[in-house]
């Protein structure tokens, strides 16, 4: 019995030595294990057989010159020089509206009728002093021939001569009126409306008058016609900024109605006066808009492009966060690394700009860097 009872537990404690030795056998390869990086003081070591060099990307820093681009808050505007208001010439009843609100139109192209008394009294006055003209032609070569007849005075032949140019001074001061009127020196006889013709092309962005309305104010326009084929982006640029914004700078715009679309111009001109409430100057930027799609009254973003001294880039991938200090990982030897803290100036699209910190060709790891982070 003493023989059958001792075997089972020879059989479990050769088992269970078995699993002990297969344990630490175990360990051993895990302990064998090469490290993904090594420390040495501040530095850090990558070795050879690290899986790390697979995926840490190391580029070099290059030093640029490169904008700075400053947005503010802005406008879309129509620009003067190519805006005209419509103004009655005389007073009078519109009784043909040739446009609409919003229609674009052609320079000289005939926008309303009107009829005015006054127009008609203009072509009546044209009337008489073409009559006295040909009156006066005639007086003045009768007396010519009678002098020549030997038959009248001198006096007489230069009072046809005095009254013959007061009669073109006339004639001519009538065709200037009338024409100022928007009548047709041609157009003899009747009555005759008062054509109203557009002095520019563009676009109908105002409109105040109706056929049948009578208009007797000449400082109320009729209408205003603005060419939005170049517009303005009005910025308001505080105080502390206008000593980098110039005329001539390259310039942006965007506008929510066209969400992605960027409008390029320049600055066209920087006010000479700033707001006294809000401090800030209106800087002016001429935008290219032949497709119309900016209509005066939108609301923009304006940015303007700002020389800046030659700086260091750095692609916003190497950047890591240590504390509260940005740093990023410098190469001082081939997979030797050291984290080096940097001073930044802007974020711009094609990285970051570095004040201190870093230097033109240095290696630094930018991608994969947070690897490295203990």
């Amino acid at each position: 019995m003493y023989v059958n009872i001792l075997k089972p537990r020879v059989a479990f404690c050769t088992l269970a030595l078995a699993g002990l030795l297969a344990g630490c056998s175990h360990g051993e390869t895990a302990q064998e294990t090469p490290p993904a990086f090594v420390r040495h003081g501040q530095r850090i070591e990558v070795p050879a057989d690290s899986p790390l060099r697979q995926r840490l990307k190391i580029a070099s820093v290059e030093l640029r010159q490169a904008p700075h681009e400053l947005e503010f808050p802005a406008t879309v505007e129509a620009d003067p020089a190519h805006m005209a208001n419509v103004l009655p010439a005389l007073a009078g009843r519109v009784v043909e509206l040739h446009v609409d609100l919003g229609q674009q139109v052609q320079r000289g192209q005939l926008l309303a009728v009107i009829d005015s008394g006054d127009l008609a009294q203009a072509y009546a006055d044209a009337d008489k002093a073409r009559d006295a003209l040909n009156l006066a032609g005639k007086t003045l070569e009768r007396a010519r021939g009678v002098q020549q007849a030997g038959g009248t005075a001198t006096k007489d032949l230069e009072a046809a001569q005095s009254g013959y140019v007061q009669a073109q001074a006339e004639s001519r001061r009538a065709q200037t009126r009338l024409a100022a009127l928007g009548g047709s020196a041609a157009a003899k006889g009747g009555a005759r409306p008062m054509q109203v013709r557009a002095p520019i092309a563009g676009t109908i962005t105002a409109l105040s008058v109706a056929p049948g309305m009578y208009v007797n104010d000449a400082t109320t326009p009729m209408m205003t016609i603005a060419n939005i084929d170049r517009l303005w982006i009005t910025a308001q640029v505080p105080e502390d900024a206008l000593g980098q914004v110039a005329r001539g700078q390259a310039a942006t715009a965007s506008v929510p109605a066209w969400p992605g679309r960027v409008f390029r111009g320049a600055v066209a001109s920087v006010g000479a006066v700033l707001d006294p409430a809000s401090r800030r100057d209106p800087v002016r930027i001429a935008i290219d808009n032949a497709d119309h799609a900016l209509k005066p009254g939108m609301y923009a973003r304006a940015g303007i492009a700002v020389a800046q001294p030659a700086q260091v880039f750095v692609p916003e991938s190497a950047l890591l966060m240590n504390n509260d200090s940005t740093t990023v990982f410098v190469e001082v030897a081939p997979w030797m690394f050291e984290r080096r803290a940097v001073e930044l100036s802007y974020d711009e699209s094609a990285g970051a700009r570095v004040l201190k910190g870093l230097e033109a060709g240095d290696r630094v790891v930018v991608a994969g860097g947070v690897l490295l982070n203990d």
